[in-house]
């Protein structure tokens, strides 16, 4: 498997305190409370117009269309001045990425970030350099769930999905991956809404260490199935 698509926030960054310190003050000058910081970061995940919306839906607010279009772009406008505030990779990313791409795999980002967003995030920690695209909601006028994003996003990195596997940390990976028939591995270390291993991925690792051996593990379930095959195919009546 020659290409390996990562989502972005809590997969390869922890980007929790930035977005939640956004997210507070956007409310904050709602005249609303702030979110307790575990109750926001499960909103992350669906890009920010969701995050923002759910947590006015929490508070009980339902804005305008109008309305809400103000409150996103005071939202971007400071998340995009104060995008790497706090905001880190998570540990030992950047030792993997190196390896992994020593070893020659072709690497990608498919997240619902807007796309500028994502590659000021990572310009920003000086990690874009390892990857051959960066693809956010507005890339392709699709994001996940819809597998068409993960598709296009591994043509852009010059792969093919049936030599691709995907790293997330959510059920919205999970079935972006699932749909586009591409293996995903999970971390456990996201913002998922329940135990990712519940969404029954096809590796789970818990650190970026384990990274190539679940990779390797991937590419060797991919290949046993695929020399299986011919032998069913023969055997059908």
């Amino acid at each position: 498997m020659r290409t390996i698509v990562f989502d972005l926030d809590g997969t390869l960054i922890d980007t929790a305190p930035d977005l939640i310190s956004t997210l507070n003050l956007v409310l904050a000058g709602e005249g609303l409370p702030p979110m307790a910081y575990d109750d926001a970061r499960r909103l992350i995940g669906g890009g920010a117009r969701r995050m923002i919306e759910r947590a006015l839906l929490a508070q009980g607010r339902h804005p305008t269309s109008g309305d809400f279009d103000r409150i996103f772009r005071v939202f971007i406008d400071h998340y995009s001045a104060h995008i790497a505030d706090h905001s880190r990779p998570f540990p030992e990313l950047d030792n993997v990425l190196n390896r992994l791409a020593a070893d020659g795999f072709r690497l990608a980002v498919c997240t619902n970030k807007l796309e500028w967003l994502a590659v000021r995030l990572l310009d920003t920690l000086n990690l874009s350099r390892y990857f051959a695209a960066i693809c956010g909601q507005n890339t392709f006028g699709a994001q996940k769930p819809d597998p068409q994003m993960l598709r296009l996003t591994i043509r852009r990195a010059g792969g093919e999905p049936r030599r691709a596997v995907m790293v997330g940390d959510s059920g919205t990976d999970i079935r972006t991956a699932r749909a586009a028939n591409v293996p995903i591995i999970a971390v456990d270390f996201g913002y998922s809404e329940v135990p990712i291993a519940s969404l029954r991925p096809d590796r789970l690792i818990s650190a970026f260490t384990e990274l190539p051996a679940a990779i390797a593990a991937v590419e060797t379930q991919a290949l046993a199935a695929a020399a299986a095959t011919p032998l069913a195919d023969s055997n059908a009546p």
